[in-house]
């Protein structure tokens, strides 16, 4: 490729050995013209994306470990279960079986998060025998020794009455299950707390914490900033009815209230991890915009199966969370005038697909 000849004017007033900036410009053909644009755009969006990101993160994007597996992303070509088929159908028998949904929990079985800061005044809370033990665990009631609890917090509504404070300051998360507050102090049945959240890998230590696998509801629970924002980034807890046998789990639950004793076939471990099929197009299904959010978390990050329940059931941070910030229940709204029962409908269950047992553990 060559110049253009300068003109006379500029042969005349330039000096010798100097080329006219002013003047000089490359002939390109039209075909590498277009290429050039082309990359340069890409260039530039793909260096807006890590920008748009880091101007929409949320705190929940990122409380554990960046490298825990609430974070990580399942690679389109990942291998599957060997029982994948049959636990699509299981899956599918208990959603007939238990009311013909999935539910979205927000007031009941589903915890409030309360964020709390540095100066909060600590408390004790005590152990109380919810299930007839006739014995208290040490290790627990250190860990609940001294607690930042705020004057507004209030426990979830239903059986479970759950309920969870973070604490960014020291790094540390507390679960509370069963809590009740009688004569103005706290007590709750069992929890745990998990310090260094940001370096753990997102699970409570041993048997500690509110869910029968050990997996904290701030890790796997959909709250409605993320539902606003339209993207969730991290893998979603999910609970199921019948679970296979507590002897058998996998990575990362800890431990398991599955119940199987007739050792019925294709129960599906707690703690298993599965996703919806990456190569279908969501936005061509035309669902609610909240199913459509978990739809395409859903094919990327995947499930966790985290407990048991009365249906198949996920969990969305309960509206008590925004009445202590003073913020009206935002489910609503989010909702479009749908019940929880309804907003998942039409979501391609069939379409799941279950990840090997031990998925992404760690290689000792």
């Amino acid at each position: 490729m060559t110049s253009p000849a300068p003109t006379s004017s500029t042969n005349s007033t330039r000096r010798p050995g100097v080329r006219s900036s002013a003047r000089v410009s490359m002939t390109v053909p039209p075909v590498f013209s277009r290429i050039w644009r082309l990359s340069l755009i890409a260039a530039l969006f793909a260096a807006a994306i890590p920008a748009a990101r880091a101007a929409d993160a949320l705190p929940t994007d990122k409380i554990f470990a960046a490298d825990s597996f609430w974070y990580a992303a399942i690679p389109k070509d990942a291998a599957l279960h060997p029982n994948n088929k049959a636990f699509v159908g299981e899956f599918l028998r208990q959603k007939k079986a238990y009311y013909g949904t999935v539910n979205i929990n927000t007031k009941a079985w589903a915890s409030p998060v309360y964020v709390v800061g540095p100066d909060v005044p600590v408390t004790r809370v005590t152990e109380w025998d919810c299930q007839k033990k006739n014995f208290s665990d040490k290790n627990l009631a250190q860990q609940w020794a001294a607690v930042p609890m705020p004057a507004h917090a209030q426990e979830a509504d239903g059986t479970d009455s759950e309920m969870t404070l973070y604490q960014p300051s020291t790094d540390t998360l507390w679960e509370f299950w069963q809590a009740r507050k009688i004569d103005g102090r706290w007590q709750a049945c069992w929890g745990g707390r998990l310090q260094n959240a940001s370096k753990s890998d997102g699970v409570f230590a041993g048997h500690y914490g509110t869910t029968a696998t050990s997996l904290p509801f701030i890790g796997g629970q959909i709250t409605a900033e993320e539902l606003q924002r339209g993207e969730i980034r991290h893998a979603i807890g999910i609970s199921l009815v019948d679970a296979e046998h507590f002897n058998i789990k996998s990575w990362p639950a800890h431990r398991s209230d599955g119940y199987n004793p007739k050792k019925l076939p294709n129960r599906i471990p707690e703690g298993l991890r599965f996703r919806l099929n990456p190569e279908l197009d969501v936005d061509a299904l035309k669902l609610h915009p909240v199913a459509t959010t978990i739809a395409k978390a859903a094919q990327k990050y995947g499930f966790v199966i985290w407990d048991k329940a009365g249906a198949i059931s996920l969990r969305a941070e309960n509206p008590k969370s925004y009445a202590a910030r003073g913020k009206i229940d935002p489910y609503p709204a989010l909702f479009k005038g749908k019940s929880s029962a309804a907003v998942l409908d039409g979501f391609p269950w069939d379409q799941l697909q279950f990840m090997p047992m031990d998925y992404g553990k760690p290689k000792s």
